[in-house]
């Protein structure tokens, strides 16, 4: 019995058939490339989860907000204060024996904020009485030499010869005393609080 011939419709079908059993078989993926892409895959998730956990963190803190700023109580009203020069204005009473004191009126003016005064040390310097080491409890203290010299302690610093147009500062606490000065010493002392607390230490 002689064959049928195909046909071009029975070829183009088989065709279809083959090309369609090639695409339903799927390419087989190397061991070791599926075993990279499992790690990618793995570590990314790790990155996601860190990733969310902080961001939870995060918003916990934002939660609980941050502490609120403390309002400073308003500054009292300050006025202007002048002092002009007179002798008389010098007076035994301030915190050295061995001194006088010039108030130039910042205190009051300041209501408290600072204090300025003018010293003269009464010559001839006694070390006994005068080189004692101590310090004050302030927020900030200079001191400008109007004439005169004076030399000075300063932990950290060691001895320094001041004289007529030197000045410094002492940090707050900082322990210092006055070794010597000349008999027409004068100096000019900035000091703030106006009122703060001194305190003799014994070496």
């Amino acid at each position: 019995m002689a064959r049928k011939k195909p046909t071009r419709k029975s070829a183009s079908r088989a065709a279809s058939r083959a090309s369609s059993s090639r695409a339903a078989s799927p390419k087989k993926i190397p061991a070791r490339k599926l075993a990279k892409t499992k790690a990618v895959k793995t570590k990314a998730a790790k990155t996601n989860a860190k990733a969310a956990v902080k961001s939870s963190a995060r918003k916990k803190l934002a939660s609980k907000g941050r502490a609120p700023v403390p309002v400073r109580p308003p500054r009292p009203k300050q006025r202007i204060a002048i002092s002009h020069y007179r002798d008389e204005d010098f007076k035994a009473d301030g915190l050295r024996a061995y001194a006088h004191y010039r108030d130039l009126g910042f205190a009051d003016a300041s209501s408290g904020l600072a204090q300025a005064h003018v010293i003269r040390l009464i010559g001839p310097c006694n070390p006994d009485e005068v080189s004692k080491l101590h310090y004050h409890d302030v927020e900030f203290q200079m001191v400008y030499v109007l004439k005169g010299w004076v030399k000075t302690y300063m932990e950290g610093q060691g001895e320094t010869l001041m004289q007529q147009g030197s000045a410094w500062t002492q940090p707050p606490r900082i322990r210092h005393l006055i070794m010597d000065y000349s008999d027409d010493v004068e100096l000019l002392e900035v000091i703030l609080p106006a009122k703060f607390r001194t305190v003799e230490l014994s070496a």
